[in-house]
């Protein structure tokens, strides 16, 4: 390909994805992050969108017993804040991010934690799907019936486009989402304001009326029997929930303070999300609705409640409310897009998943696991045909799993903190709370959807748990196998200790001078270790006296784990630094010239490349070499853990006419 068509495709990159981000920019983590209000766009439209169907499931599950939904609605609001109080907890034990993983993980087991990671991959594709499939029903339902036929199509370029905007970056798809946020919460507040002062002097009469319903319930139904009726329709709103746990995933994104930032925007989500919660069911109640064919509740409450402003505004007030609802049901997407890579990044750190999901694009996102998570929701949507009816199925089961585990690893932790903590107790208490809810949930919501298609979502998750499990252990065997070659370490570290012993004059390494009339071998390296001393000593062996100069060259990846603030950069920087001085001095300690040529980014093939462009430029006589893991057995799971960083290198300098070669590495 010529330079004219890379310069091309490189301008249509940009276009689409947008210019790449410099590291160096002192302003980056400033640009990157979110404050508190835009935390709560990006991360709360999952929550606050679920106000849009979790209420209504609540109120049709009554079955005639309208009145019981406001003590469903005041349950439904205690849980939110219960949930979001343990989840202020978590932000501040974990201010690294990570969610229920890292709680199962770090405070449990880590298999319990692979339990909760792949729970939560699964319900965060599913949030994904299920926001922009109901988004496009409750898009087309303002459009003639004839057009429905567009409604797959049209949430699949949803995808897409939030696949791009994601891709592009966090902020500028937060950025995107604010408008419609705001318009959501001026709306729905003023529908919630008319609701309660409309009604004000008719809460005596309301209360009157609830009392005399939970009368004839009690006799109807019996007291187990109401009880009964009220937790299931309690249990059948649990979609209300989701997302209340996206924040304590996505704290890497916020800005500094983080921990800080993170608690507020948890608290406007939960004050939000119950407020929409209690005033919509409020309405409900007021009004007297019943299920409209066709038609949500809220649609229904909206157009009771303009019914008799006369003109034309209520019909626009009805419309702009409920295109704000359909938009945000996009939105929400956003909180899946957010959550799912993190999770995917933290797992693939600990080596359950391949370790390309942690690293960052030139964006600074982590472009495979949005990709991944994108793909699969494209999946879900085109085998499921976009329906809404059976997505909410598959729906809620595991981010309750996720809230389990994460309850139960809380408590747990404040338990082992009782002697050396006063404030156990009162924490103790918020958490066990949330894990007696969270597990009467879990478990009914599993009960009563499982036949229905809810075993697909446990299936598949422990599917996903096989994988991981696979992945795991194949990184263990190889780790295993890497340790013969990193031996080398210690037998390095004495030989030079013994030179500089054994001959006092070579203690002054910086004394040795290049040498032009030898060849210089620059050699890629990812560490100090096994691999490149390998690396090294085949270059000795096999070319003997050819070199008297070795360049090393270095470049530290930025990835989820290390991508956090200036301070985690220096130390990338200064580790890299370091590792490639134990190479210099090693070699200066044998009497050749070395030097190291270091720097961070998060493309290893882009930033080698260049530094290598720059060196054959000063030394045209120089040879290139890289080390190469060569597996006894070559699987599907080699080709797809361990890149090719190497092969890839070595083409992009063929084409500039440098010479390369490539060290076999063989791991038995």
């Amino acid at each position: 390909m010529n330079e004219e068509n890379v310069s091309f495709f490189k301008g249509i990159k940009n276009f689409v994805i947008g210019r790449a981000r410099s590291v160096h920019d002192p302003q980056l983590f400033h640009k990157l992050s979110l404050v508190a209000f835009f935390a709560w766009i990006g991360l709360g439209s999952d929550g606050l969108s679920s106000s849009c169907y979790g209420p209504e499931e609540s109120f049709l599950a009554l079955q005639g017993h309208a009145h019981l939904g406001i003590f469903v609605a005041l349950a439904t609001a205690a849980t939110i804040f219960i949930i979001s109080a343990s989840y202020s907890q978590i932000i501040e034990l974990f201010p690294s991010g990570g969610g229920g993983y890292m709680v199962a993980s770090r405070l449990i087991s880590p298999s319990v934690g692979l339990v909760s990671g792949c729970a939560l991959i699964v319900d965060y594709v599913l949030t994904i799907t299920l926001s922009v499939a109901s988004g496009a029903d409750a898009f087309f339902s303002f459009l003639p019936h004839d057009l429905y036929f567009l409604r797959l199509p049209c949430a699949i370029g949803v995808l897409f486009l939030l696949i791009i905007l994601n891709v592009r970056g966090v902020k500028e798809s937060v950025l995107l989402v604010a408008p419609i946020f705001v318009t959501f919460l001026i709306t729905h507040a003023a529908v919630i304001i008319y609701v309660v002062f409309a009604n004000v002097s008719n809460f005596d009469d309301f209360a009157i009326k609830t009392t005399q319903e939970l009368g004839n319930s009690t006799a109807e139904l019996g007291v187990a029997g109401v009880f009964i009726l009220m937790m299931r329709a309690y249990s059948m709103g649990a979609g209300t929930y989701t997302g209340i746990e996206a924040v304590s995933c996505g704290v890497p994104i916020l800005r500094e303070p983080k921990v800080v930032t993170a608690k507020k925007t948890m608290k406007y989500m939960s004050i939000s999300l119950a407020v929409v919660v209690l005033g919509l069911m409020l309405g409900y109640l007021f009004f007297g609705l019943e299920h409209v064919p066709g038609k949500t509740l809220n649609a229904v409450l909206f157009e009771r409640i303009v019914a008799d402003w006369g003109g034309g505004f209520g019909k626009w007030f009805v419309a702009v409310t409920l295109f704000s609802e359909a938009l945000l049901l996009f939105a929400a997407a956003q909180s899946g897009f957010f959550g799912g890579p993190r999770v995917l990044a933290n797992m693939a750190r600990d080596r359950w998943f391949p370790s390309q999901f942690a690293i960052l694009s030139e964006r600074f996102v982590t472009h495979n696991g949005i990709i991944l998570m994108g793909s699969a929701a494209l999946l879900v949507m085109v085998l499921s045909k976009g329906s809404v009816k059976f997505l909410v199925i598959l729906y809620s089961i595991n981010v309750f799993i996720d809230f389990f585990l994460s309850q139960l690893g809380m408590v747990f932790y404040w338990w082992g903190q009782r002697k050396t903590n006063d404030r156990w107790k009162r924490k103790i208490a918020v958490v066990a709370t949330g894990f007696t809810l969270t597990s009467f949930i879990l478990f009914s919501v599993v009960i009563l959807k499982f036949k229905d298609g809810g075993w697909m979502t446990i299936l598949i998750t422990g599917f996903l748990i096989v994988i991981a499990i696979l992945i795991k252990r194949h990184y263990m065997t190889t780790a295993k196998q890497l340790r013969r070659l990193s031996s080398l370490i210690d037998t390095i570290d004495i030989t030079q200790l013994n030179e500089v012993k054994n001959n006092p004059d070579k203690k002054d390494l910086a004394a040795v001078k290049y040498n032009a009339k030898y060849k210089t071998a620059v050699i890629f390296v990812n560490g100090y270790n096994g691999l490149g001393l390998h690396t090294l000593f085949n270059v000795i062996r096999l070319f003997e006296d050819t070199f008297r100069n070795f360049f090393f060259i270095q470049v530290g990846i930025l990835n989820a784990g290390n991508f956090k603030g200036p301070e985690e950069l220096d130390r990338l920087e200064l580790t890299v630094k370091s590792d490639l001085d134990r190479y210099v001095q090693f070699m200066r300690s044998q009497g050749f010239y070395a030097e190291g040529f270091s720097g961070i980014g998060t493309d290893p093939v882009e930033h080698m490349c260049n530094i290598a462009y720059k060196i054959y430029d000063r030394h045209p006589n120089s040879v290139f070499f890289g080390g190469q893991m060569v597996f006894e057995k070559e699987t599907f799971l080699t080709r797809m853990l361990y890149n090719y960083t190497t092969f890839t290198i070595q083409r992009k300098l063929y084409q500039h006419g440098i010479p390369f070669l490539i060290m076999p590495i063989r791991v038995e």
